[in-house]
C-alpha cells in the first residue's frame, strides 16, 4: 500500500538542521565497571535515515528516551553508552548533549555542521516528554529546521517529542517508521493468502484487539504461549497451576465466540508439555491432551501442536507471528517456539514477526535474517494492527503537503 505521509527521502536537508526522533530504549550492561549497549539491534535500525541525512548534507539532532527515569536525571539512564556505540557503528564522533533543551544545548544545535551528529540526552529526563508538554514540544522544535520520527516503537505515543513537535516543525517520516507502517499495513490490508496469524505469549488483554481485526480479515489465529489457558479455562479445561490471566478468561470467551461466526478459524493447542515448576530442571511430561493437571503447568505447545502450526505456515501465503509458544528461554521448554520460528524461516511466504519475545526467540535461533519483515515496535506494532492511529505518524506531513526535491 502507498504510504501516505510525506517521506525523508522528499525532504529538502542539505544544509539544514534535522531534529530525528529515534528509538535507542536499548538493553544496557556493565562491562569493565562502565555502561555499555547490550544489544544495539535498535541503533542499527536507525542508520539508514542517520545515514541519508548525513550523505544529504544535513546536521544530525538525534533525540530518544531510554528506560523510565519519571522526569528526574537518573545517571545510569544517561545516553552516553548510546553515544559511543552509534559512534562507533557510524565511524564518526557522536557528541552527546549535556541536556535536552536546557543549558547551551541550543548554542551546540546551532555550531553543527554538515554531517555531524549530537545526541540529545535521555528525553525522559524531562518530566514533559510523556505529558506531551506544549512548552517542551516549542524548545524541541527552536533547535533545528525540521523534524524526522524515525521512532516507530514510540510511535503509540502522544509524547512531546513524537507528535507536540510536529506542530512547530515540517515533519516527515525516517525510513524505517515508513517501511514499519506499510509492511505491517500491508499484512491486514492487502496479504497474499491464506494469511495465517501465530499469537503467543501470557496475557490475552494484550492481544485481544488483535485477535478481533484477524477475526475479521485473516484465515487461521494459531494461538500458543500461556494465553492458551485462559481460552482453555473460558471452556471449561483445567488448567492446573498453569499461568492464567484471569481478566483474559472473559476475554478468551467473548474471542471464542465471535469466531463461531468468523471465517477464521481460531486453532488451539491440542497437546501440551508440562513441568512441575518453572524451572529448566524440573520434572516435566508430555500431555496427549490439553488438561492439566493440579501440580502441573503446561509450559509449551506439545509436538503434534508445533507440527500442525508448522505445516499451517508452510502453507500460507502471509505469516504474521507475535509472541513465544511457551518458555522458550528454558531449553527443555523451547521446541514449540523453535519450531514456529523454524517454519516461519523456511515459508515462502511473506513473513512478518513482531513482538520483543518473537524478535528475541529468531536471534536466539539464528533465524533472524530468514524473515521478511521483523519489526521494531512492540505496542506500536499491534495498535497499528488493531486499527489503531498513532499519534507520531498521524502528526507527519500528508505525502502531498512536502517540499519538492530531495535536497
Amino acid at each position: 500500500m502507498a504510504f501516505g505521509k510525506a517521506s525523508v527521502r522528499g525532504a529538502q536537508v542539505k544544509g539544514r538542521r534535522v531534529l530525528v526522533r529515534v528509538d535507542f530504549n536499548v538493553p544496557l550492561r556493565e562491562e569493565g565497571g562502565e555502561q555499555v549497549v547490550a544489544d544495539d539491534t535498535r541503533i542499527r535500525a536507525a542508520l539508514p535515515t542517520i545515514e541519508l541525512l548525513r550523505e544529504r548534507g544535513a546536521a544530525l539532532i538525534l533525540a530518544a528516551h531510554l528506560g523510565r527515569p519519571q522526569g528526574k536525571r537518573v545517571p545510569e539512564l544517561s545516553m552516553a553508552p548510546v553515544a559511543k556505540r552509534l559512534g562507533e557503528l557510524l565511524g564518526t564522533e557522536v557528541k552527546l548533549a549535556p541536556g535536552v533543551i536546557e543549558g547551551d544545548v541550543d548554542l551546540r544545535c546551532g555550531a553543527l555542521g554538515p554531517g555531524d551528529v549530537l545526541l540529545l540526552e535521555n528525553l525522559r529526563f524531562e518530566p514533559g516528554e510523556t505529558e506531551n508538554d506544549p512548552k517542551l514540544a516549542e524548545n524541541l522544535g527552536q533547535l533545528a529546521d525540521l523534524y524526522v520520527n524515525d521512532a516507530f516503537g514510540a510511535a503509540h505515543r502522544a509524547h512531546a517529542s513524537t507528535a507536540g513537535v510536529a506542530d512547530h516543525l515540517p515533519a516527515y517520516a525516517g525510513l524505517l517508521l515508513e517501511r514499519e507502517v506499510s509492511e505491517l499495513s500491508a499484512v491486514v490490508e492487502s496479504p497474499q493468502r491464506p494469511l495465517v496469524v501465530v499469537l503467543g505469549g501470557a496475557k490475552v488483554s494484550d492481544k485481544v484487539g488483535v485477535i478481533d481485526r484477524f477475526l475479521e480479515v485473516a484465515d487461521r489465529i494459531l494461538i500458543g504461549g500461556a494465553m492458551c489457558f485462559s481460552f482453555f479455562r473460558a471452556q471449561g479445561i483445567g488448567t492446573g497451576d498453569s499461568l492464567v490471566e484471569e481478566k483474559g478468561v472473559e476475554l478468551a470467551k467473548e474471542a471464542l465466540e465471535r469466531a463461531e461466526s468468523s471465517d477464521c478459524d481460531l486453532e488451539l493447542p491440542v497437546d501440551l508439555l508440562l513441568g512441575r515448576e518453572f524451572s529448566a530442571d524440573t520434572e516435566r511430561r508430555e500431555s496427549d491432551g490439553v488438561e492439566v493437571p493440579d501440580g502441573w503447568m503446561g509450559l509449551d505447545v506439545g509436538p503434534r501442536t508445533a507440527e500442525s502450526y508448522a505445516r499451517a505456515i508452510g502453507e500460507a501465503g502471509t505469516v504474521l507471528w507475535n509472541g513465544p509458544m511457551g518458555a522458550f528461554e528454558l531449553e527443555p521448554f523451547a521446541a514449540g517456539t523453535r519450531r514456529v520460528a523454524e517454519a516461519v524461516a523456511a515459508a515462502s511466504a511473506t513473513t512478518v514477526v513482531g513482538g520483543g519475545d518473537s524478535v528475541a526467540a529468531l536471534n536466539q535461533f539464528g533465524l533472524e535474517d530468514q524473515v521478511d519483515w521483523v519489526s521494531t515496535g512492540g505496542g506500536a506494532s499491534l495498535e497499528l494492527l488493531e486499527g489503531k492511529e498513532l499519534p507520531g505518524v498521524e502528526a507527519l506531513l500528508d505525502a502531498e503537503e512536502e517540499e519538492d526535491g530531495d535536497g
